[in-house]
């Protein structure tokens, strides 16, 4: 393998469990795997940006852990949605000061859904906290982000996994999914029906760019968590980062990958 290959890394949405992703940044660049570039879709977009900005990924679970900023949504007085994205704009200002995506270590793409026109836009240039509320805006939930003359909401309601942007550009796209589905054998209630049914949609969309990826890495059954679970942080970081591990074990190829962009200190 191309000892100089440029590696692409598609991030999911899937709220905190999206915490898992950072345990599969630190298998990688334990091996010295570092993404030439990034993308995600809400929680995977968030994720992306802070790793992008310079922070490593034992940074960034400090950061969500202490921030916690699931307390502090306030609820929105309006038909749009129940909860507003201020608190979140605030923290994301605070740990990405220059809101530029120019500004970012590692390039990074962002994915949202113009609710208007039903298609996925991707952010690369320009503001970048804008976007990255817009991809992670839940339907129903919280207000839609109106930016660039669109009303956006999250990236993961038609591209969960977007690999799209990393196509043209990269040798290698690695794709990471947090959103793994364990069996039923019951449904207990109509909650549990609706809550698998839309977990079954956003794998489906993931699924369907699967093949597109020179690696897959899926922790198993954390789609039986919810999306606001917080409690499970640290377990959701082990997570990601044991199936790294697992599959770096099965593809040894990945080891063979050196890249140019490990972090110097001087950057962080």
């Amino acid at each position: 393998m191309n000892s100089k290959a440029s590696i692409g890394i598609a991030f999911s949405g899937g709220g905190v469990r999206g915490i898992s992703h950072l345990g599969v940044l630190k298998a990688l660049n334990e091996i010295g795997v570092f993404p030439s570039q990034v993308s995600g879709s809400s929680a995977g977009a968030i994720v992306g940006a802070m790793y992008c900005q310079g922070y490593s990924p034992d940074e960034v679970l400090k950061i969500i852990i202490e921030t916690n900023y699931f307390k502090l949504i306030r609820p929105a007085i309006s038909w749009k949605g129940l909860f507003t994205m201020d608190n979140l704009a605030q923290l994301l200002k605070t740990y990405l000061p220059h809101n530029n995506f120019a500004s970012l270590n590692v390039p990074l793409h962002v994915a949202a859904t113009d609710i208007g026109k039903g298609e996925v836009v991707y952010f690369n240039s320009g503001n970048l906290v804008e976007p990255i509320l817009a991809s992670s805006c839940i339907p129903g939930m919280f207000e839609p982000i109106f930016y660039e003359s669109r009303y956006l909401v999250d990236g993961g309601v038609l591209n969960n996994l977007p690999v799209e942007p990393l196509q043209a550009n990269c040798d290698i796209v690695i794709g990471v999914n947090c959103n793994h589905l364990p069996e039923l054998s019951a449904v207990r209630n109509v909650k549990n029906l609706l809550e698998r049914a839309v977990m079954m949609n956003m794998n489906f969309n993931a699924y369907s760019r699967k093949s597109v990826c020179t690696f897959f890495i899926e922790a198993p059954g954390l789609g039986k968590f919810g999306v606001f679970d917080l409690k499970k942080a640290s377990e959701f970081f082990q997570a990601g980062y044991n199936q790294a591990m697992k599959v770096i074990e099965a593809n040894p190829s990945l080891l063979e990958i050196s890249t140019q962009l490990q972090p110097q200190p001087s950057e962080l």
